[in-house]
């Protein structure tokens, strides 16, 4: 009996260890998860089907952590909007937002990258100036709308009355 709790007791350590290695890796912070599953693969590899998962997710983490490719320079609008994204799904939202200051430069009207700019600020805390972005991005493109209900980024200014304000249905 004492030995059945003993192995539940490390199972749930073991699990609790692989979580931790997991919100790394969904967070695109490659270098910890790295760190996070050889930890876990060293002290659990005898929880097969866990340490199976962690070679996986190890090793795509290990292959975001290469030498990231090179964006060439944006030219145009969907240039700077795509650099932006990609940024932001590697988890780099300073440089994403250069991409997309500059953007905003070139093509200061462009709901694209306004949006992009309103997620961005949402993402940093920065509540008041996303939702000015926000504001400016659906009065160009009113898909935006329902973009923004829909975007976990946006989710801390869902209750927010400006924010239904600027994505209420016309």
């Amino acid at each position: 009996m004492k030995d059945e709790k003993s192995k539940k007791d490390e199972y749930q350590k073991a699990l609790a260890c692989f979580s931790e290695a997991m919100k790394e890796f969904r967070k695109s912070k490659w270098d910890k998860a790295v760190e996070l599953f050889n930890s876990f693969i060293e002290k659990y590899a005898v929880e097969r089907d866990l340490a199976s998962r962690a070679r996986t997710y190890l090793a795509i983490a290990a292959e975001r952590l290469k030498e990231p490719r090179e964006i060439p320079i944006p030219k145009s609008v969907e240039d700077f909007a795509a650099a932006a994204v990609y940024k932001m799904n590697g988890g780099a939202d300073e440089e994403a937002l250069k991409y997309v200051e500059k953007g905003l430069k070139a093509y200061p009207d462009d709901a694209r990258i306004l949006f992009l700019q309103a997620d961005l600020f949402c993402r940093a805390g920065r509540m008041d100036e996303a939702l000015d972005s926000l504001g400016k991005a659906v009065k160009g493109e009113k898909t935006y709308r329902i973009l923004a209900q829909n975007e976990i980024d946006f989710a801390p200014l869902w209750e927010d009355k400006r924010f239904k304000s600027i994505t209420k249905s016309a």
